[in-house]
């Protein structure tokens, strides 16, 4: 996985968010989608001469740090504890509540159809038992995923990953993708939900797509280049910006228990942007955002609101 500097930042020497934007160009967004990330300590957003114009430039080491685009609160896996996780019926109550951005999980079924489903088993979210990867998609497409959240729900059905991307289409809604392949198919699940998104989100703005899975990842860039990447991951260890540069990612997701303002600083000092899950405190979301954090994934989009940054 290791490669060269020189490689990794391409021809242009920027950091990995601009060449993106040297790539695809300014997104055609909804104008809520472009709230920058508040100022920190380390990045700038001053103006100049009373110019609408930000200088983006990091004064920590001169690098340029692209504003973050899109929504800056996003619920997770659709509407967070509102509504029956990864299901249409999350889409349309975060859409409902005015949210802009989503998340959820992509796994792959039996017959390789991609659905939208956290666990590698349908225990916990669906009228069915036993393995995901080893239940046809007709099968999964029969349960009740909807049930267990409460009974306004029964009959809300497993979906699948073109349901989903065209519900958001008509919806208006940005979308992180989180591939979550069953172990031994890391591979070909990126493939899979890669490809399909190129085919689901033909215009702007196209999805994020992220994994814990290193393998994935790069399954997805060899698959999808065009799309971006998010390196997903627990905990900043040491070595996780040589890994995100190898991936050719353009983000850092990591869990908010274990972020620190320095660990922050340097995220987005590197030209990453920085997302973080799952915040579900208004005082936590108020922290994060102050260290210029660019984006949270909550599960309580009642306390935390879209326009709450």
């Amino acid at each position: 996985m290791a490669r060269s500097d020189g490689l990794l930042l391409g021809v242009s020497g920027c950091p990995p968010a601009q060449q993106t934007a040297a790539k695809r160009g300014k997104p055609s967004l909804p104008p809520f989608f472009f709230a920058p990330a508040p100022p920190s300590a380390a990045h700038s957003a001053a103006y100049n001469n009373g110019s609408l114009l930000p200088d983006l430039t990091s004064t920590a080491n001169g690098r340029m740090h692209r504003p973050w685009p899109y929504p800056r609160v996003v619920g997770h896996r659709g509407a967070g504890t509102l509504a029956p996780e990864n299901t249409l019926a999350g889409l349309r109550k975060a859409a409902a509540m005015g949210f802009g951005g989503v998340e959820f999980d992509v796994m792959l079924s039996a017959d390789k159809v991609p659905i939208l489903i956290h666990d590698e088993t349908l225990d916990r979210t669906t009228s069915g038992r036993g393995s995901v990867a080893a239940t046809p998609y007709a099968r999964l497409a029969s349960l009740d995923a909807g049930a267990w959240f409460g009974p306004q729900y029964r009959g809300e059905h497993v979906p699948s990953f073109e349901e989903a991307g065209k519900l958001c289409a008509q919806l208006g809604l940005w979308a992180n993708v989180e591939i979550k392949p069953a172990r031994g198919f890391e591979r070909e699940t990126a493939v899979a939900v890669a490809k399909l998104a190129l085919n689901l989100w033909s215009a702007p703005p196209a999805p994020l797509l992220s994994s814990f899975e290193a393998v994935s990842l790069d399954a997805a860039r060899a698959a999808a280049p065009d799309l971006d990447r998010g390196y997903l991951t627990d905990r900043l260890a040491p070595g996780w910006a040589e890994a995100a540069r190898a991936l050719g990612c353009v983000s850092v997701h990591c869990n908010s228990k274990h972020l620190t303002q320095a660990q922050a600083d340097e995220v987005r000092g590197a030209g990453y942007w920085l997302l973080c899950y799952t915040v579900n405190e208004p005082a936590t979301a108020r922290r994060l955002f102050s260290w210029g954090v660019d984006a949270i994934f909550t599960d309580r989009p009642d306390l935390i609101p879209p326009d709450f940054a």
